[in-house]
């Protein structure tokens, strides 16, 4: 485990203490929460936009081509 030195606006801190104390945790876990969410949002979108690129927009087109051009169930209508 590693130790980091964070600078943070008191008003930042404040807002952090409040928050840990709502969630019964320590300032630690609340802020390692959110930077382990935002690490995981970022690196989805890295895995989104990689896997975009793999795709084709002829193959797309070919396979929605395929799909019967049918009412919708009544329980998909809006």
């Amino acid at each position: 485990m590693s130790t980091l030195s964070l600078r943070l606006p008191d008003s930042l801190h404040d807002a952090a203490r409040t928050l840990a104390k709502r969630e019964h945790a320590s300032i630690n876990q609340l802020i390692a929460t959110a930077i382990a969410e935002k690490v995981s949002a970022l690196m989805t979108e890295d895995y989104l936009v990689a896997r975009a690129k793999r795709g084709s927009k002829r193959d797309f087109q070919r396979i929605l081509s395929s799909v019967p051009d049918t009412e919708p169930d009544e329980r998909d209508r809006l």
